[in-house]
């Protein structure tokens, strides 16, 4: 399972530190994607494949399950630790999430999330005005704070 909230940094060749306790759960080699709200999900391999057989579920007459898997599928990117234990981003995922310099990676259960400091702030704060209303849509789910 992954937790917390860790502040980094990405170098002008695109690479980021993902904290260790991270790289050991997410394994040598993994997957980053676009995520949603304009951040990037990093997934450990068993993770990913067991998404992937999820997403295969999806009907493929509807056009919005199309749209999704285009969407998660085509900025998908393999990737390996380099030495210092870094990870190189792609280009057009930093695009995507606009990563530039300062960014957080969050742990969220399953997944890793990377996002643009300023971006995760803004969402951070806005989320944290609705926090009390998005609990109490979620209470169907039955879950016992």
């Amino acid at each position: 399972m992954f937790l917390g909230e860790f502040q980094h940094t990405i170098d002008d060749k695109g690479r980021i530190i993902i904290p260790a306790k991270f790289r050991e759960a997410l394994g040598s080699d993994f997957v980053i994607t676009r995520g949603l709200d304009n951040c990037l999900f990093v997934y450990p391999r068993e993770e990913w494949n067991a998404l992937e057989q999820k997403l295969k579920q999806l009907p493929l007459m509807k056009s919005d399950a199309r749209a999704f898997t285009r969407f998660f599928f085509s900025g998908a990117s393999e990737c390996e630790w380099d030495k210092q234990g870094r990870v190189n981003v792609p280009g057009h995922l930093r695009d995507y999430a606009k990563l530039e310099k300062d960014c957080v990676v969050i742990g969220v259960s399953t997944r890793v999330e990377i996002w643009d400091k300023s971006t995760w702030d803004a969402y951070n704060d806005a989320s944290q005005t609705s926090f009390n209303e998005i609990a109490e849509k979620l209470v169907d789910f039955d879950f016992n704070f």
